[in-house]
């Protein structure tokens, strides 16, 4: 009598690199992954299948993404791993060369091949050890991912809500529109559908992103698409936030900032990557945006939204940028008084019109100019939150450690900004609670519970 064996589940690593779209993919392969069959394991350097799904935007992403993919193929020369996958936007800007840039990769998948991710896993276990690297790539600017489904990474009471693919911004620094194409908004019943999924799921908070969100609609000819998306979204209970992400500046008009400050669920957090405030900077960058409309704009927004928080997004060392144009670009940052930015030396990525500029700058002065920028910003925020000790806030908890926890108010966005610390806190990760603010430690806020069963307003 033959003796029967039980076949051994194969078990898959996942490494989730690049920004809030990437999650989102992240966590659509990993669905797709486990009911597959697979086991999803917590230790990439033992897995039999190791996935990475990388960023390619800018060289820091690459170089951490590249990291990655050697430490896996390390691990898989050294007998714990047997097949490395790699996926994401890096696959998709490199191609086959990323097969060359790091011997020993099994499969390199694009974007358009990504609810493909288990049958390419399994098409690479039935190959020997060193086979010929698989090269999945299909360029398509007319694919609509359908992000239904997902296993999320972040805790069950927040998650992102992409509302598009691609962008058609022209900006010359950026690599985004080669990678993932042309600007495609998703369905209205699709979002909605994904959107009362992940609160069914235990979500009261949905963080809106996509690569230009106040763009939502206008490829399809809808006029103020996502104001309409929006008062679909406030219909779903128990969803109490509503984030809004990636909001070009030159597109967030009136009828948008109305709709922001009168609504009882859309938190009063404005998103919005200005990159420089010099007009000839701008118009180099191929941005549609003015000094004078940015300032009118930040007017705007504060007159109609008192308590509104604002984060931006800026490029120090732009090809020419002279010391006035730089000193321009610190003192709108003094005047605008920013409540949370990022600033980041310029690179001259490849194919990009912006990299073949004359006069770029020496890697130094670029950095001595985001020191500059991180410092003045810095002051700034802190003195700003110093006179917020003893503010009244409402705050969703996000985890808890025995009797402390961590959470953030309406200003705080899930694993961007600071945090509220908490201490002797009973509440439970999803839970809002009223508190008061005590102290600053550094950038986050020291805060005390003040009762127990706080409503969730803004």
């Amino acid at each position: 009598m033959k003796k029967k064996y039980e076949r051994i589940p194969v078990s898959v690593g996942f490494i989730a690199l690049g920004c809030p779209k990437n999650k989102v993919d992240s966590e659509v392969m990993l669905a797709q992954i486990g009911q597959d069959g697979f086991v999803l394991s917590s230790d990439p350097d033992t897995a039999d299948v190791v996935v990475i799904n990388t960023c390619g935007f800018i060289e820091p992403a690459k170089e951490e993404a590249l990291d990655a993919i050697r430490q896996a193929v390390e691990q898989k020369k050294n007998g714990f791993v047997r097949k490395v996958v790699v996926t994401g936007c890096l696959s998709e800007r490199m191609g086959e060369d990323l097969a060359r840039e790091v011997k020993g990769i099994d499969a390199v998948v694009g974007l358009g091949e990504r609810d493909k991710i288990a049958k390419i896993i399994r098409k690479c276990l039935s190959t020997k050890k060193y086979a010929r690297t698989q090269v999945h790539i299909e360029h398509s600017d007319s694919a609509i991912h359908d992000d239904r489904g997902r296993l999320l990474i972040s805790p069950q009471h927040w998650a992102y809500l992409r509302i598009s693919e691609g962008c058609n911004r022209k900006c010359s620094f950026c690599t985004i529109p080669a990678i993932r194409g042309k600007f495609r908004s998703k369905p209205q019943d699709m979002i909605l559908s994904e959107a009362a999924e992940l609160v069914d799921s235990g979500a009261v908070e949905l963080s809106i992103i996509a690569q230009d969100s106040n763009f939502y609609g206008r490829d399809r000819g809808i006029k103020n698409g996502l104001i309409a998306l929006l008062a679909e979204l406030e219909k779903i209970d128990p969803l109490k936030w509503i984030r809004l992400m990636y909001l070009y500046p030159a597109g967030i008009n009136d009828a948008l900032i109305k709709a922001i400050a009168d609504s009882e669920k859309i938190v009063p957090y404005i998103d919005m990557p200005i990159q420089h405030i010099n007009d000839d900077i701008l118009k180099s960058m191929r941005r549609t945006d003015t000094k004078e409309h940015t300032t009118e704009l930040i007017s705007k927004l504060r007159q109609a939204m008192p308590d509104v928080v604002l984060r931006t997004t800026l490029i120090a060392g732009y090809p020419g940028e002279t010391d006035a144009q730089f000193d321009e670009l610190l003192e709108f940052i003094k005047w605008a008084e920013f409540d949370a930015l990022g600033c980041f030396p310029f690179y001259p990525e490849p194919s990009t019109a912006a990299a073949e500029l004359a006069d770029q700058l020496p890697d130094s002065v670029k950095q001595q100019r985001v020191d500059t920028i991180m410092r003045t910003q810095q002051e700034r925020v802190f003195a700003k939150m110093d006179t917020q000790i003893s503010r009244e806030l409402t705050v969703l908890v996000d985890e808890v450690f025995e009797n402390e926890a961590t959470g953030r108010y309406y200003g705080q966005a899930p694993h961007i900004d600071s945090t509220c610390k908490i201490k002797n806190c009973p509440a439970n990760p999803g839970d809002f609670i009223q508190t008061k603010i005590t102290a600053r430690d550094d950038y986050d806020f020291l805060v005390k519970q003040q009762h127990e069963g706080a409503s969730p307003p803004i």
